[in-house]
């Protein structure tokens, strides 16, 4: 089988490795079949991370089971499923409590696509490994495209989380979106199905504006041409230090404002005007199983469609030429 490694910034390889296999009884061997690259992905191999070395890169994708182990309830060969990128039991203390990211039956930050805690390969390999498949693996709906939710390992699922995030501390609230990256987009859609009452879209971006202005939201090329200064939500989606502290700056007293950007070093906050406003700030990493089901039967009902965010149709075959010329989200296909 193949795998994809990154090597160095914009530099990946195909290497070939003997297949995986069955290990436990609670596992499943998938073949992805469409995948996609997480934001943090395109970030990694265009060398605006601090990690390092060659690794087994890739965290989206949606694949067929092809092997399962005795023990595992729900599954059956050649179901499609999205697979979360997150290892996770699915039956400790913080799996039971809906933060699989937290899982106690595996190292801190077990992943697929990044080695931090632990090796686990990643989704762009020909054939991938899930430990306890029944608790992780979820099948995509009849009706629904593989392709459409090539994104709910991760990103898709994290904006849904994030816009919930809002919508429970006020319902149906304006919600302004500072973007920049695929979950920001993802975002105006769902923030649209889930009943806010207004999106706000910024983005120096044109191609991304119109997509955000397709799903219903409101856009601007700048916080300077908005015509309110302050939401009741705020979300940062750029993945940069200005962008928190615009989406920070424009959250009312009693505000809540999400993070969905990954800042590898520390960054300066407006921490005297979020205590004098008393503004809430959440970020993390996504919990994806809690949240499939529901992303799933938006994307089912019509809801919700993921595919105007894919910038670009490429194949598996293609990839170590093709993602690191590609600066927006690709769908990759065989």
């Amino acid at each position: 089988m193949r795998v994809l490694e990154y090597i160095g910034p914009g530099q990946l390889q195909w290497r070939d490795t003997p297949d995986v296999e069955l290990v436990e009884p609670s596992d499943a061997v998938v073949r992805p079949v469409t995948a996609t690259t997480c934001d943090l992905d395109r970030a990694i191999i265009a060398g605006r991370t601090p990690i390092r070395g060659t690794i087994a890169i890739g965290h989206e994708c949606v694949a067929e089971v092809v092997a399962l182990g005795s023990e595992t309830p729900g599954l059956a060969v050649g179901d499609i499923v999205v697979v979360p990128w997150h290892i996770s039991c699915g039956t400790c203390k913080t799996c039971v409590a809906g933060a699989p990211t937290r899982c106690q039956a595996v190292a801190r930050n077990a992943m697929f696509g990044l080695p931090t805690g632990g090796q686990w390969g990643g989704l762009f390999s020909e054939l991938v490994r899930v430990p306890w498949a029944s608790a992780n693996l979820v099948r995509v709906p009849e009706g629904v495209s593989p392709e459409a939710v090539a994104s709910a390992s991760d990103n898709l699922t994290d904006a849904y989380r994030s816009v919930l995030l809002g919508q429970s501390c006020s319902p149906g609230a304006p919600l302004l979106i500072l973007g920049g990256t695929s979950i920001g987009l993802y975002a105006c859609a769902f923030a649209r199905a889930m009943g806010s009452e207004r999106v706000v879209y910024v983005d120096a971006n044109e191609r991304r504006r119109g997509i955000a202005a397709a799903y219903g939201a409101d856009s601007a090329s700048s916080v300077a041409e908005l015509d309110r200064a302050e939401f009741p939500l705020t979300f940062d989606a750029a993945a940069d230090p200005a962008g928190l502290r615009a989406a920070l700056t424009a959250t009312e007293p009693g505000g809540h404002c999400h993070s969905a950007g990954i800042y590898f070093a520390d960054v300066s906050l407006p921490t005297n005007a979020m205590y004098m406003n008393s503004v809430t700030l959440t970020t993390g990493r996504p919990d994806i199983t809690p949240h499939l089901p529901a992303v799933l039967q938006l994307v089912a009902d019509g809801k919700v469609d993921p595919t105007p965010v894919f910038s670009d149709r490429i194949t598996f075959d293609s990839l170590p030429e093709s993602l690191p010329l590609l600066p927006e989200k690709p769908l990759v296909v065989h």
